[in-house]
């Protein structure tokens, strides 16, 4: 290869960046003194290529070959590693130079954004000098980096969101005895070191809140225990309710569990206590709020009802200036709920009736539907619910709601309670909050559409059947015997379908419910009875008319 000065001068038509001078010019000055042969030419065997190709970097290179293009400085991000020892060096102003200047924008369409002129390399190579911060650096032309270098926001998790501060890369040292084609690959290694990392920036995570609720703040990663008390009792003998509540330390939603708005539904008060206290807040991503005995005034009478003989479930979302039901619901919904993303109510069933493992769900609602599948193997029962209920007054706020169903009142039944339990915890499994090793079952399938079988006449009853057992049309369910006249009636299911809901055996009179069929009718099917105004009785939910004494939820 032959050099000459006049070669060195750069042509119009190619942009010429500082990198590029700078290996051109430490060759020159390497060879110039050694080689003088009284020309101007200066010929050596070096084995140096002629040019370098390295792919555009610019993002508007040829899709078919790579152009041989200069070197141009990249801009490395600030490391903020809380590491003295990491500083990244800092290449301070060069002095400008009118003797290689790369050609003015021509203001075309193809190059709408002009280039920032780049300060040519004086000769001879200076040596390194300190670093300087990048708030001295004077800028001759006082223009802004092309799009290509700016940098992200690297967002570091924990702290706030930090925007890196460019710093421009100095050239490499030559190393004695070095050539000027190993200081020049050196130079490209340099500058390529810096690139990994800058274009995927950490992804900054939702830092965990505090939960203030009844007038007390909750830290994340902590769990406490509040007192609800509403203004409905004499102040002086005001008994506040207990209201449990976890904050997680990872942000997430928020869970509430309600249980004995009847009070005397024992089942769901263990079910809320057995999974508040096995959560672990650290774990927590999310926060749960767990109110066990809502009814506290019944809960300690053995009753179901409040002291007024009203059913609290028959008037959400209350009414501050109602009936005492209408307060304390009113209280409840505003200053203990207000906050849930989702709510399970848990309940049992009443008046000696005992209902199988179920969620009672508006399966119409595809938030609701959604939510259900969270419940493992548990059956749900369609069920849109009647006004006045708890769920149903967050179903129409647009929340989530569902009721769970287990055993008996006035009863602790351990197998319906690890039901329960499961249920929650699959919920739990399925919307994030807290994994457990969880092993999912078959679930049942949803029943549409359900039925009470009621008894036509008086005595005493003797069941046949167990709960969750699967019957056909005509088979006998039970048997009522007259205990005077010794007279016998049996009771027979009028469908195919599955015993989710059935009284104890006790004394009943005709019109008596006594056995809930559950039927696996199509969804369309039960659409269309929705619309003719025909719906599950005795549900306790869907009856247009419901009857306390007999009402299930």
């Amino acid at each position: 290869m032959r050099l000459t000065k006049e070669s060195l001068m750069i042509p119009a038509g190619i942009k010429q960046s500082r990198k590029a001078c700078l290996a051109a010019l430490l060759f020159f000055s390497s060879h110039a003194a050694s080689e003088s042969r009284g020309s101007d030419d200066i010929e050596i065997e070096t084995g140096m290529p002629e040019s370098i190709a390295v792919p555009l970097s610019t993002g508007k290179e040829s899709a078919e070959s790579n152009e041989v293009v200069p070197l141009k400085p990249r801009i490395a991000p600030a490391i903020n590693l809380k590491d003295p020892q990491v500083r990244p060096s800092v290449e301070t102003p060069r002095t400008p130079s009118t003797a290689i200047l790369p050609p003015e924008p021509d203001g075309s369409d193809t190059d709408p954004v002009p280039e920032v002129p780049e300060p040519a390399m004086p000769l001879p190579a200076p040596k390194p000098v300190a670093a300087t911060p990048k708030e001295d650096l004077p800028s001759p032309t006082d223009a802004q980096p092309q799009p290509e270098d700016r940098l992200p926001s690297v967002e570091i998790e924990g702290e706030a969101e930090a925007v890196v501060e460019p710093v421009l890369v100095g050239p490499v040292r030559p190393k004695p005895g070095s050539s000027p084609t190993e200081d020049l690959e050196r130079q490209i290694e340099a500058i390529r070191d810096l690139q990994p990392g800058l274009s995927t920036p950490k992804k900054k995570k939702k830092a965990a809140r505090s939960l203030v609720l009844l007038g007390a703040e909750i830290a994340p990663g902590t769990a406490s225990r509040l007192a609800w008390t509403p203004a409905t009792n004499i102040q002086g003998l005001a008994l506040p309710t207990p209201v449990l509540v976890i904050n997680g330390r990872r942000d997430g939603p928020t869970l509430c569990l309600t249980a004995a708005i009847h009070g005397d539904e024992l089942n769901g008060i263990e079910v809320v206590r057995r999974v508040m206290y096995a959560i672990e807040p650290e774990k927590l991503k999310g926060q749960i709020i767990g109110v066990p005995i809502v009814n506290l005034q019944g809960f300690q009478r053995g009753s179901r009802y409040l002291p007024d003989r009203r059913d609290l479930n028959r008037f959400f979302p209350g009414d501050r200036y109602g009936s005492l039901a209408s307060r304390i619901a009113f209280s409840l919904f505003n200053d203990v709920l207000q906050v849930c993303d989702a709510l399970v109510d848990i309940h049992t069933g009443s008046l000696r009736r005992n209902n199988l493992p179920q969620v009672r769900a508006d399966m119409r609602n595809p938030g609701v539907a959604k939510f259900t599948e969270g419940f493992d193997d548990m059956a749900v029962v369609q069920s849109a619910g009647s006004f006045g209920m708890l769920r149903q007054a967050f179903v129409r706020r647009g929340v989530p709601a569902v009721t769970l169903e287990i055993g008996e009142s006035m009863r602790i039944d351990e197998k319906q309670i690890e039901a329960g339990v499961h249920g929650i915890n699959g919920v739990l499994d399925k919307e994030g909050m807290y994994s457990r090793s969880f092993i999912w079952g078959e679930p049942d399938p949803v029943y549409y559409d359900s039925y009470w079988v009621r008894a036509e006449t008086g005595g005493i009853l003797f069941s046949e059947i167990k709960l969750g057992d699967k019957v056909t049309e005509g088979e006998i369910l039970g048997i009522v015997t007259d205990p005077i006249t010794n007279d016998s009636a049996p009771i027979r299911s009028p469908y195919d379908g599955r015993v989710i809901g059935m009284a104890v055996d006790q004394v009943v009179m005709p019109g008596f419910a006594a056995y809930h069929i559950g039927t696996e009718t199509t969804e369309e099917t039960i659409l269309q009875q929705l619309g003719t105004g025909r719906i599950a009785e005795e549900s306790g939910e869907a009856d247009p008319t419901p009857n306390p004494n007999e009402t299930v939820e």
